[in-house]
């Protein structure tokens, strides 16, 4: 490992995006344990992305034009549901006397996979990346691509915790506001609009 990757596997976790998004929207609509776990469940997404990756399945992804356009539009309409059902969860992002709507751990962790799952250029991503802190004739060269998918998921996991319960420590400042509760459900609505058109528009390449 090399502190090129590092740098660059923190340039790419931190870069906005669909996982990130949807565990702020989690931390203040929810709070800390929920920013947290949808931290956990954007990085168990990663686990198929980096087993394809190694196993040489994201090598016949990228080479298939059906099956990565199946696997994007099937992330580009969970996006556009997830935009909806945020515009429309009003007591999601809710500051009050009663508590807010329940919903367990697991579905939190559920809609995070789901969105970083649902996205066939996490795939293609890895499939550029890790070779390139490989050597071809290394020996061990599985084990050590499976070692920096750790290390990437690891990055993802620390810095999405860090900037959810961030988002979770104001929590109460800022969505006990009707005016920025309203504004922040229509932002996060809009950027998983924007995120799903980027997602459409995107090629193979």
């Amino acid at each position: 490992m090399t502190l090129t990757f590092l740098l660059t596997t923190l340039v790419v976790v931190v870069t906005p995006g669909t996982g990130l998004v949807y565990t702020l929207a989690a931390g203040l609509g929810r709070g800390r344990g929920a920013a947290v776990w949808a931290a956990v469940g954007c990085t168990l997404a990663i686990v198929p992305h980096v087993l394809a990756t190694v196993t040489g399945l994201a090598a016949l992804l990228h080479a298939s034009a059906t099956a990565f356009q199946v696997l994007k539009y099937a992330g580009v309409g969970y996006l556009l549901y997830m935009a909806w059902a945020t515009v429309r969860d009003k007591e999601a992002l809710t500051v009050g006397d009663g508590p807010v709507a329940p919903m367990s751990s697991r579905q939190v962790v559920t809609r995070a996979v789901l969105i970083n799952l649902l996205n066939p250029k996490v795939t293609i991503f890895f499939l550029a990346f890790l070779p390139q802190f490989v050597s071809p004739g290394q020996p061990h060269a599985a084990p050590r691509m499976l070692f920096l998918g750790g290390v990437f998921m690891l990055v993802t996991f620390v810095v999405f915790a860090v900037f959810g319960v961030l988002a979770a420590a104001v929590r109460s400042q800022v969505i006990s506001r009707p005016r920025v509760m309203a504004w922040l459900r229509r932002t996060f609505a809009g950027s998983f609009v924007v995120l799903g058109a980027k997602l459409a528009v995107t090629g193979m390449e």
